[in-house]
Order: C-alpha cells, then sequence, then structure tokens
C-alpha cells in the first residue's frame, strides 16, 4: 500500500503493512500488552534468536503495536526501517552508540537542544566517545573535525533557539566522501522537511513533539533511510565490519542484507544489539497514543505553521518586542535553506526577545492566560517557556551563547487553536510585560 501513496496525509493512515487484525479484523492498532510470544516450535524458536528469521521474541526488542508504527513512521520519512525507543533523548543516545564505541568522535553541529548538549559533552564523554562542535553557517566547518576515528555527523533540521535551518545536502555530500552518515534530528520540522531524501542516513524524532501531538505520551524513533553503504569502508565503521562477539560474531554490514534483502543495517543492529542490552523499550501502550497522533500530523503541521506565520507577522510590529527570530527572517544563505528545505511551512516555532530582558520576559510568561508555560513543544496547544533557566538551564554562559540562547530569550511553541485567539493572549501578555519598562 505504502508504495502506491505517496502524500503524508494518507501514508499516516495507511502507510506501512497493517491493514486490519488478522485475528480479529479490526482497523484500528490493537495494543498487544504482552511481554512475550509463543514459538511454533524449536526449530523457529532457534531461527529467531540466530537472525536466521524474524519474528517476535520479547515485546523489548519488538511488539505488534509498535510495529505498525515504526512502518508509518519508516514510510513518512521516506526510509525503509524504523525503531522505537523510550524517549526522543533514548534515540539520540542510540544513534551515535549504534556507530561510535569508546575511542571514536562524531561531529555535531552546535545549534542543538540543551539535553542533547548536555548528553553529547559530559555522558557520552563518561563512555570514552567525544563530540566535535561545528557551527552550521559555513558547511565546511564540520569537514575540518573529521579524523580517522569519525563515525558520524548529528544534526537537528530546525533547531531552537536560533531556528535556522541546517544545511543538510551540503553537509550530508561532505560526510559522504569520506563514508560518514549524517543523522538528522527531524523532531521539530515533521512533514515539512524530508532529510532522507536530502542525503541524511538516519532520521531521529522525539515523538513525544508534533507527531503525538497531545502531550500526552513520550517516546522516540531511528529511521535507516537505507541509503547508507556501511561497507565501503570498513576501517571507518568498524561496528557494521568486524564481528560482534555478542551476537555470535555477527558481522552486520553484510549479514543484514543478506538475510533481509535490503540496506538496513544500522536498524537492524539498533534493534537486536541496543535495545536487547539496553531495554530503552518504547511501551505498547505509548506506541498507541502516537500512532493516534501520527494519524493527523499532515494537517497538524498545516496548521501550526500558518498560525506562526500569522503570529510572527503580528509580533513582527509589536513595541514590547526587540527581535523576533523564524526561519523566514534569517538573510541571506541561511534564510534561503528555509526555502530549499521545507515544502508546506516553516514551522511552529517562534523565538522572541521581549524588551526589558529577564524581568520583562518573566512577566510576560506569567501574563500569558491560554499559552502553558511546560517544557514542551509541538503540542497541539500553545506553549511558551524561557529556556536560559529551564530547557538550557545546564549549559554554561559560554554554551548558552553558543546555542542562541539569550536571558530574554522566550521560546512560543505555536499550537492549532484559532489565530485570532492566539494572537489576543500574546499582545495582552505583552502589554503586561511593557509595564516594567
Amino acid at each position: 500500500m505504502t508504495k502506491e501513496i505517496k502524500n503524508p496525509e494518507t501514508i499516516a493512515l495507511h502507510g506501512g503493512e497493517y491493514r486490519s487484525d488478522p485475528a480479529t479484523t479490526a482497523v484500528a492498532v490493537p495494543i498487544y500488552r504482552t511481554t512475550s510470544y509463543q514459538f511454533k516450535d524449536t526449530d523457529t524458536a532457534a531461527n529467531l534468536f540466530a537472525l536466521k528469521e524474524f519474528g517476535n521474541i520479547y515485546t523489548r526488542i519488538m511488539n505488534p503495536t509498535n510495529d505498525a508504527l515504526e512502518k508509518r513512521l519508516a514510510a513518512i520519512e521516506e526510509g525503509l526501517a524504523c525503531v522505537t525507543v523510550g524517549s526522543g533523548q533514548a534515540a539520540s543516545t542510540f544513534s551515535i552508540t549504534n556507530v561510535c564505541q569508546s575511542g571514536d568522535n562524531f561531529i555535531s553541529s552546535t545549534d542543538l537542544y540543551g539535553g542533547t548538549v548536555n548528553l553529547f559533552t559530559h555522558t557520552l564523554k563518561k563512555l570514552g566517545i567525544e563530540v566535535r562542535y561545528a557551527d552550521p553557517v559555513n558547511p565546511k566547518n564540520f569537514e575540518k573535525l573529521i579524523d580517522d576515528k569519525t563515525r558520524a555527523i548529528y544534526a537537528e533540521t530546525l533547531p531552537n533557539p536560533y531556528l535556522r535551518v541546517f544545511p543538510i545536502e551540503e553537509v550530508s555530500d561532505i560526510g559522504r566522501k569520506y563514508n560518514i552518515p549524517l543523522i538528522m534530528d527531524n523532531t521539530a520540522s515533521p512533514i515539512i522537511c524530508k532529510p532522507i531524501e536530502q542525503g541524511a542516513a538516519v532520521v531521529v524524532h522525539s515523538l513525544t513533539k508534533y507527531i503525538g501531538g497531545h502531550g500526552t505520551v513520550i517516546g522516540g524513533c531511528l529511521v535507516d533511510g537505507g541509503n547508507f553503504d556501511w561497507t565501503t569502508n570498513p576501517k571507518r565503521q568498524p561496528l557494521f565490519n568486524e564481528p560482534d562477539a555478542s551476537y555470535g560474531g555477527a558481522v552486520w554490514g553484510k549479514v543484514v542484507p543478506e538475510l533481509t534483502g535490503a540496506n538496513v543495517a544500522f536498524a537492524v543492529r539498533a534493534r537486536v544489539v541496543l535495545l536487547r542490552d539496553l531495554g530503552s523499550a518504547l511501551a505498547p501502550d505509548n506506541a498507541f497514543g502516537i500512532i493516534q497522533g501520527l494519524e493527523t500530523v499532515a494537517l497538524r503541521m498545516k496548521q501550526h505553521c500558518s498560525n506562526a506565520e500569522k503570529a510572527v507577522e503580528f509580533l513582527q510590529k509589536h513595541k514590547n518586542v526587540e527581535r523576533v527570530i523564524y526561519p523566514t527572517l534569517h538573510k541571506g544563505e541561511i534564510g534561503d535553506r528555509a526555502k530549499k528545505y521545507f515544502k508546506g511551512g516553516n514551522g511552529g516555532l517562534v523565538g522572541i526577545e521581549v524588551k526589558g530582558g529577564v524581568e520583562a520576559g518573566k512577566k510576560f510568561i506569567e501574563a500569558l492566560k491560554m499559552f502553558y508555560h511546560v517544557a514542551n513543544i509541538g503540542d497541539a496547544r500553545s506553549l511558551a517557556i524561557h529556556p536560559a533557566t529551564t530547557t538550557h538551564s545546564q549549559l554554561t554562559e559560554k554554551e548558552l551563547l553558543a546555542a542562541g540562547v539569550t536571558l530574554g530569550y522566550v521560546r512560543l511553541s505555536i499550537g492549532i487553536e484559532h489565530p485570532d485567539d492566539i494572537i489576543a493572549d500574546l499582545k495582552q501578555a505583552l502589554d503586561v510585560a511593557g509595564s516594567v519598562n
């Protein structure tokens, strides 16, 4: 079915192989609340554990509810396979540890979610994996940091707070010269951006955000684009070209294509090694919740983007707003990237600098009546937060500035309410904030 349809609105409802439940003919994907599965016979059980055939073994590794979600997510991102995990942070962790081991390094864009900076800078460092940061303003900055131990490049499609679109194709082309995959976090721009189409090898999502869309469940995923050759340079990608002692000496770059007939070694290794050993599984109940959000994400993204553009137009004219940050407001090459990579909208995130600094920013946040003050983005509801004291609070002053977070910056996640109501709430809160000036 997926091969016959191209539009995301349809894929979100019909993508993958699921049409109805084989046992009951139920149209909605059932929640399979089970830990384990009855094997047909001893030979089947042995083959499943030896990776001679694929099937359900244990819900930590796979589950039919999750499988239906994974196939739709792969179709939405135009990839070949998907692995769901317990959170977006787990997805980011898996994406790096699936290619890097102690002594290796990877290159990351400086424009990142604060929690990801902390993961890369501190936690992975303790595991012996080094991160090297490159400013994405110039794609050539990434090439300067490559050495023989560089295994991947990582970036966000639409990072906040800068909201400057990443040069996906340019950096992917650089990486592929060295057999280095580009891993793109596409959390903030599902539907409107297709990183795999532009050369990314892997796409990760926090499914908690736009795809889940209702602030009810936490989850993450890794989508294998199936477009990267992990065996071209065995020394560059040792985890896919050297025998894995934890799996009977399997060489993932060879055994997976032989078994599946598809170039999905990244996804398979993430599932049968990392999910097996680290256990960051997505609960089937949460997978079911995310499926409900996925089915309408294409429609919601249109409204998020439309409302955000109207809010931006209003905010640019308000006397108590020092500056508005939005992908289309960047000048020159950075602004051109939004036109190149985004189709059908420019995202639902908006940044503002409220006149009057920290105190005015606090007053603005506290005066909002409809917007929720929460640590999330991509909800159907409109949200607001002050990153310097919340989402990015673990960063040093130098790291804050590198990430584009100033003390007066406020991040808005524009929801799908009526635009007039969104603007009315912003106006009254800005009027209150203006009283400190």
